[in-house]
């Protein structure tokens, strides 16, 4: 099978969990014998990153606005990508490049595939262009797709606002490669970080108003004195909140126990998972974290909220749900602080039931099976 994935970035600092997968997903596919092309962007286009996929094709064209991720497609024939593919696999929603493949794909009747992985509200900045968007293209890239691929079922009711229903949806969670995660030595890590032998929680996201780091941050306020040996850490890249989160540490005098180290990959994001007491998950809104599965496969427990998109594994032992509010995060972390011999153990727990449910070979073939299915249709 040929297949064409198409996200507008594989950025693996600001891309967040629509880039890994696009990756995965690949990378998983053509271990399975498959042939995959994934047009992109080249904006976080490293060679690190192209080493990944040395078994897919990458064509990543020039950017005229990065903040738009407007692509420049002189030089790059679309129709020709297209035209090669025998199915097409469509990641994210608000898009320009997804919004050219879909024309290309409908002129050539070539069938599609949609993964919005939980963009499709519309929510945050650019709310009229997103309006705009959707009266234009969005909506009927959406309705006119031959498969819809939701990564939790959170995201059933936000594709019925889109018309479309329940059973049309096909839901194949997000996964991790255990062989990225082995076990490191966290001291070099605690000593770089300033963090010594200190007991710490961890966030791990881009630091923006829909992650929650605001909520995690002072509902750690909240905490601080009843935990005074406990610091608090944040990995991830800048997305509009880092300067308001530093301020709030400030008018704490909380600087000496709260840390901001910025975007981590390799053996320091891993060793920040290792070296946790436990990891939180504070988001407002998210199709399904990426991050719970890390700290799963790391061995620890997780606090997240009710929309991250684990509806199905909130009763696995070592996942603590909570609302995304401060008193809840709040409270969720004291359960969490009060017994660190058991919450080591639910993370031990939580770490067997990630490699049995949520790896991306698994999603690869799922994913599989349905574009099978989408071709033998288009044949009978």
């Amino acid at each position: 099978m040929k297949i064409l994935h198409v996200n507008m970035s594989l950025d693996s600092v600001t891309g967040g969990g629509t880039a890994e997968r696009t990756l995965q997903l690949a990378r998983h596919m053509s271990y399975l014998g498959h042939t995959c092309t994934i047009l992109t962007t080249e904006i976080g286009m490293t060679l690190e990153r192209r080493k990944c996929m040395e078994n897919c094709r990458i064509v990543a064209l020039p950017v005229l606005s990065r903040r738009f991720y407007i692509p420049r497609i002189k030089g790059v024939d679309i129709t020709e990508l297209v035209a090669a593919a025998d199915i097409i696999h469509l990641m994210n929603h608000w898009t320009l490049l997804n919004a050219l493949v879909f024309r290309v794909a409908r002129r050539l009747k070539k069938p599609y595939a949609v993964c919005p992985a939980g963009a499709l509200p519309i929510f945050g900045r650019s709310r009229l262009l997103k309006q705009v968007y959707n009266a234009l293209i969005g909506r009927d890239i959406i309705v006119q797709a031959q498969a819809h691929i939701g990564i939790a079922d959170n995201e059933i009711r936000q594709f019925a606002d889109y018309g479309v229903s329940a059973d049309r949806i096909t839901l194949i969670p997000n996964g991790v490669d255990l062989r990225e995660y082995p076990l490191v030595d966290v001291i070099p890590f605690r000593h770089q970080t300033g963090l010594g032998m200190a007991p710490y929680i961890l966030f791990v996201g881009r630091l923006n108003l829909i992650k929650g780091p605001d909520l995690l941050l002072n509902a750690f306020f909240e905490i601080a004195s009843l935990h005074k040996s406990v610091h608090l850490v944040f990995v991830g890249p800048d997305s509009g909140m880092e300067e308001q989160l530093k301020d709030m540490v400030d008018k704490q005098n909380m600087g000496k126990r709260i840390h901001f180290l910025g975007y981590l990959g390799g053996v320091d994001k891993i060793a920040a998972y290792q070296g946790s007491s436990f990891v939180v998950v504070p988001s407002r809104q998210e199709a399904m974290s990426i991050v719970v599965l890390e700290a799963g496969i790391c061995g620890k427990a997780v606090l997240m909220t009710d929309q991250c998109g684990f509806s199905s594994s909130s009763q696995a032992d070592g996942v603590h749900v909570v609302t995304p509010t401060e008193a809840g995060i709040r409270d969720g972390m004291l359960d969490m602080m009060q017994d660190d011999g058991n919450t080591r153990k639910k993370g031990e727990r939580f770490r067997q039931y990630v490699m049995e449910n949520y790896t991306w070979d698994i999603a690869a073939r799922r994913y599989l099976s349905l574009f099978e299915q989408i071709l033998k249709a288009g044949h009978d």
